[in-house]
């Protein structure tokens, strides 16, 4: 018999909405903790940029139980995507469960010696409170406390009228009309924002990167959908992957000639489609080399604008402000009225207590996670949304029915602590050796390899169900319906 846990579920975006739908379908009582005003996450629109879309198409961004609307496009919008995720919550009962405006700003073992976790929790009236739960699942994601970076004069930038700001803090483009625009970065974000402020009347827009980086039209040659190109299986198995048998290491062996053509010919396509070596932004790196959750989509129209000089890519970083101009590492100055740090997000757990943190992070940023959701040094908790990939909602979902299950001892493998480490230092060990594109986002990555991941997670919980036909199962990507018939063919319970 499994014993109902009272659970809290800390963020309410894709991950946390499914969280808190396996463990409330599982009899558990949930309380999902939101300190926004509103559900969504990085979708919650008050956070989000202009023009922003999926990266993926949508019948790769759902849930199992529940398709896009027909009407939407193949790449839906940010509002689109919320009202989605709106429905979606209403439709499972799960809107009564959310408590928004409310952080949780530390946490601590029970002191009553039952199992489970104190919670510190503070409402946006500022009052706080201390509350119990049998069970935590951190739904934080990836994209949770802003990446904020200062350079010197910054203030001094400012107080000449010019303006700095995070990405996710552009939302109105009408305030970039007529602006000499810099945007910092070389991420989606990064692009989308350049195209947009060119879009929305700027006067100037300069883009300062770092690196180039290989990026993935929406429709590769013009004409396939990249789904059916970079999101099957039979393009993963191309990838060598952990804990391979003697005969699949000999297979790759072999086929490692064809496969070397193949991503050398995709290499010539995407240089000639999207004019690379015209704006001098061909990576230096071999494609398959760096193929992880940071490989961004093409932003439309981004190297068009660069090859006819509407945006201006330099290379460098930023050094220091002065008045109107924010000079570069190299001593390059860029006149600007705006500086857009498109820079990303801080990975972590800040209310995590520091003795559990250092179990969970190793000292170079590596996560300790078995299957990217529970660390046995750990208990009574797990982390839902952490294994990133091409393939969020999906990876989320999974995730969640497989954390309920581990919550309760129901998994039909259920690991031991010695099997959970020894497999977590053997994951770890082929990330810094074998894969080092895999250890991006501290090893939160299962990118390129979301069928093996799934295969996984599919076999812990005793589906009787995992696969397709050969032909889709191999030259088709992930299908959302299917996934609901392998979960639905998983021995079922419901607490008491």
């Amino acid at each position: 018999m499994v014993e109902k846990k009272k659970v809290a579920v800390i963020g309410a975006g894709v991950s946390g909405l499914a969280a808190a739908k396996a463990f409330k379908e599982r009899g558990h009582a949930v309380t999902v903790i939101e300190r926004s005003h509103a559900l969504g996450g990085v979708w919650e629109p008050s956070r989000s940029y202009p023009d922003v879309q999926t990266q993926s198409p949508k019948d790769l961004y759902r849930y199992t139980g529940k398709p896009m609307p027909d009407h939407y496009p193949e790449w839906p919008k940010g509002p689109q995507v919320h009202a989605y995720l709106t429905d979606y919550a209403h439709e499972n009962g799960l809107t009564p469960l959310v408590r928004y405006k409310t952080r949780v700003a530390a946490m601590e073992r029970r002191a009553d010696g039952c199992k489970g976790w104190t919670l510190d929790l503070e409402g946006g009236d500022g009052k706080a409170a201390k509350e119990d739960f049998d069970f935590v699942a951190v739904c934080t994601g990836q994209f949770s406390e802003k990446n904020i970076l200062s350079h010197p004069g910054q203030e001094t930038f400012e107080q000449a009228g010019g303006q700095v700001m995070h990405s996710s803090d552009y939302t109105d483009p009408a305030t970039l009309k007529g602006k000499k625009v810099v945007v910092l970065g070389f991420s989606k974000s990064a692009t989308d924002i350049a195209v947009n402020a060119v879009k929305s009347g700027a006067a100037a827009v300069t883009i300062v990167y770092l690196e180039t980086v290989w990026r993935i039209p929406y429709f590769i040659g013009g004409l396939i959908n990249f789904k059916r190109i970079l999101y099957i299986r039979a393009q993963e198995k191309m990838f060598p992957g952990w804990g391979q048998s003697t005969l699949a290491r000999l297979n790759h062996a072999l086929a490692k000639p064809f496969v070397w053509a193949n991503w050398r010919a995709l290499e010539s396509l995407l240089s000639i489609q999207l004019k690379l070596n015209k704006t001098g932004l061909r990576p230096k790196e071999p494609i398959e080399r760096g193929i992880n959750c940071s490989v961004p989509i093409v932003t439309p129209g981004f190297f068009d604008m660069v090859a006819d000089g509407r945006i201006r890519a330099v290379q460098g970083t930023f050094d220091h402000y002065e008045p109107g101009t924010v000079v570069l590492t190299g001593g390059k100055r860029v006149v600007a009225d705006m500086a857009i740090l498109a820079v990303g997000w801080k990975l972590g757990v800040p209310f995590l207590p520091e003795e559990y943190r250092k179990k969970l992070v190793e000292p170079d940023g590596q996560y300790r996670l078995y299957r990217i959701i529970a660390n046995p040094d750990l208990p009574d908790m797990g982390f839902v949304g952490f294994n990133s990939s091409f393939c969020t909602v999906l990876c989320a979902e999974l995730a969640a029915n497989w954390l309920v299950r581990y919550a309760d001892g129901m998994l039909a493998h259920q690991p031991s602590a010695e099997e959970m480490n020894r497999n977590i230092d053997m994951m770890i060990e082929w990330k810094r050796k074998k894969r080092p594109a895999a250890g991006v986002y501290g090893g939160l990555c299962v990118a390129p390899y979301h069928f093996k991941h799934f295969d996984e997670l599919l076999a812990d919980m005793g589906a009787r169900k995992k696969k397709r036909n050969p032909v889709a199962e191999n030259l088709t990507p992930p299908n959302a319906d299917a996934f609901a018939r392998y979960l639905a063919s998983t021995p079922q319970y419901r607490a008491a």
